[in-house]
């Protein structure tokens, strides 16, 4: 009955693994690049294969899988593991899904085609749709560890940003209990935040002031189409722009699922505030 932990290089899955391991569960990692995982003695590492026949036999015994969602490998996936018996998949999706319009926007569309092909293949899944991650403030640590202004088009801007370890606690969840199992939930933290009330939770966090300063929308994107696809970046600055007037809405939290309180942004900067120090 082993449980396959995808994505484990990553700060969820690493999360969910860890846990499954804490509680004596038999449970195999999975990475593009095995020999880099650093894991609990005892958890063996794979590397998953391409097509189909390889893919079924890698997942011999396995009968529930935390997966992260690659659309290029999907269809063969959900095909090997239902070839295979694999029982049940936690899928990390995205809230993207959740738009109307999610087929034409990229984003959600990569996230969508996934989910498809998991129920195309009849396969029970539990599907996570969390928006943004707290950790997405790791964006900020050059400006912060040198002193200069953050730039931002909205500051302002309000979100019901998730902990990364709300999400493994969830999938760990889902993957040990039956509450969860085939249902489809998306995900937020206990609250929205702005952007501006972020850097102040981090300042406070680091014990010194982090200069913020507001750019235009065009200067932003220059920005970051530097470092983003274009439709990353049109889909982020879209999703600030409306929620700079109407704050996201807080959806399924650890408290609502799970009966835990959810972990706060300012927990998330005390945790993490050594990573935005000079070195």
């Amino acid at each position: 009955m082993t449980i396959l932990v995808t994505g484990a290089r990553g700060q969820i899955g690493r999360a969910v693994l860890t846990s499954l391991h804490a509680r004596g569960l038999p449970v195999r990692a999975a990475s593009k690049d095995p020999s880099a995982l650093d894991l609990p003695a005892g958890v063996d590492a794979v590397a998953l294969p391409d097509d189909l026949e390889s893919l079924t036999a890698a997942l011999k015994d396995v009968r529930q899988v935390f997966l992260y969602a690659d659309p290029a490998a999907a269809d063969t996936f959900a095909r090997a593991a239902a070839a295979a018996g694999v029982e049940h998949v936690v899928l990390l999706s995205s809230s993207a899904v959740d738009d109307p319009n999610a087929a034409d926007n990229p984003i959600g569309a990569n996230h969508l085609a996934v989910e498809n092909a998991l129920a195309a293949a009849d396969l029970v899944t539990t599907v996570l749709r969390p928006g943004g991650f707290d950790s997405n403030a790791f964006g900020w640590i050059a400006a912060i560890s040198s002193g200069t202004p953050i730039e931002h088009a909205y500051p302002d801007a309000a979100l019901a940003m998730i902990h990364p370890l709300d999400i493994a606690d969830i999938a760990v969840a889902a993957l040990t209990g039956g509450e969860l199992r085939g249902r489809t939930v998306t995900l937020t933290g206990p609250e929205a935040i702005s952007f501006r009330a972020q850097i102040g939770h981090l300042a406070a966090a680091l014990g010194r002031d982090i200069p913020i300063t507001t750019v235009t929308p065009a200067e932003a994107e220059a920005q970051m189409s530097r470092t983003m696809p274009p439709y990353i970046v049109s889909a982020l600055l879209n999703i600030w722009a409306i929620t700079t007037d109407t704050p996201e809405a807080p959806a399924d939290t650890t408290e609502t699922l799970l009966g835990v309180p959810a972990r706060t942004f300012a927990q998330w900067a005390r945790e993490n505030a050594p990573a935005f120090t000079v070195s």
